[in-house]
């Protein structure tokens, strides 16, 4: 027996006792395991979280430090360091940052409501099974009249309840990596709101602004009578 049968054996006896309702569900399965993988993988192409070089461009820039923080920006893999860029070299306005922003952020959220779908449906899609299988197995014992096995009925339960562990296998990963990606993005989000928060009104201009001008001391001569 090679490899690939021993991975198709258990598959194949699995898919003759769920039926489609369990074919169903592996596929989606699989989708939904290659959606996590490329949402994974754009992430980190994009420097989702990866914000330590713009946090201390930021910085920089906060304290007055122009040449330097637009330097350490443009080394940031961050995928918010192009429209900090803009806010810092103020080619657009307020309105157009966010808008950029929130472009790139719809963008990194696609897919998520594909997961959303997967956690709501895979556990009803599974009770859906379910009921299907308990009708049969009463339907069973129905035509089984005076001689009733009860192995007859326990075995149509348990492969009814199959589906629905079917389903909540599939969805209970997937509502906790679709969590984690959503944290991320919010995470990013407040990161983006606080960058032009303070490009746009740096505490060092401000901190200039309200000091008052110190007359210097006049150098006067004395007479002497």
């Amino acid at each position: 027996m090679n490899h690939g049968q021993i991975f198709l054996d258990p598959l194949r006896r699995i898919l003759e006792l769920g039926g489609p309702v369990v074919a169903i569900l592996i596929c989606v399965s699989i989708i939904t395991l290659a959606t996590v993988l490329f949402k994974l993988w754009q992430f980190r192409a994009a420097g989702v979280g990866r914000h330590r070089t713009l946090q201390q461009a930021i910085a920089e820039w906060d304290h007055g430090q122009t040449p330097a923080a637009l330097r350490t920006l443009r080394a940031s893999p961050s995928h918010l360091a192009p429209v900090v860029l803009m806010a810092m070299e103020q080619s657009a306005p307020g309105d157009r940052l966010v808008a950029e922003a929130e472009t790139g952020f719809a963008r990194l959220e696609g897919g998520f409501r594909l997961l959303d779908s997967v956690v709501q449906l895979s556990p009803l899609l599974g009770l859906f099974g379910t009921v299907l299988g308990m009708i049969e197995a009463f339907q069973s014992l129905q035509q089984a009249g005076s001689s009733v096995d009860p192995s007859l009925l326990a075995g149509g339960i348990w492969v009814a309840l199959m589906t629905t562990a079917v389903g909540l296998a599939v969805a209970m990963p997937s509502s906790v990596v679709l969590s984690w990606l959503e944290s991320r993005i919010e995470s990013d989000r407040v990161m983006a709101d606080r960058a032009f928060a303070t490009v746009l009104a740096p505490l060092g201009a401000t901190v200039a602004a309200a000091s008052p001008a110190v007359p210097l001391p006049s150098q006067g001569l004395v007479h002497v009578t």
